[in-house]
This record gives C-alpha cells, structure tokens and sequence, in this order.
C-alpha cells in the first residue's frame, strides 16, 4: 500500500511541475510579445528621426551647394575684373 501512496505522490507532484512549466511557458510567451511590441515601436522612433535627420542633411547639402556655386560665381566675375585691370595696365 507504501507504492500506491508513493504514485499519487509521484502523479501529484509531476502534475504539479507540468503546470508550472506551462505558466512559465506562457508567462515567457508574454514578455517575449512585449519585449517584441516595444523593439517595434522603439525601432519606429528610429526610423523616424533617422529620416528626420536625413532630410536635414539633405537641405543643407542643398544649401552648401547654393553657396558654392554662388562662391564660384563670384570668384569667376572677381578673376575676370584682375585679368581686364591687368590687361588695362599693360595698355598703358
């Protein structure tokens, strides 16, 4: 009569651990979803000021573009005034 005491011990117990291993598994199951919905909206927000700052970049390389080529205007118009005040020189 000791063993049959003993199995219901025994089924009891097993019983006992397979539902804990199962609210384990589901508890896992749950942050696992969590941490996934958060990684998701985390990875949004980069996404989003990464394109925020891409934008950025690309209106000030549009600006710095502007300014060269305003430089380089300015430049050209400066050489061709030295080169006729040289040539002016040499005339005279």
């Amino acid at each position: 009569m000791a063993d049959a005491g003993g199995e219901g011990a025994l089924e009891l117990a097993a019983r006992r651990l397979e539902r804990a291993v199962t609210q384990l598994e589901q508890r896992l199951s749950q942050r696992l979803a969590q941490a996934s919905a958060g990684a998701d909206s985390a990875s949004d927000y980069d996404r989003a000021q990464l394109a925020a700052a891409l934008d950025e970049a690309r209106a000030r390389e549009r600006e710095l573009e502007e300014a060269g080529a305003a430089a380089s205007a300015a430049l050209a118009r400066a050489i061709s005034e030295i080169r006729a005040t040289i040539g002016q020189a040499r005339e005279a």
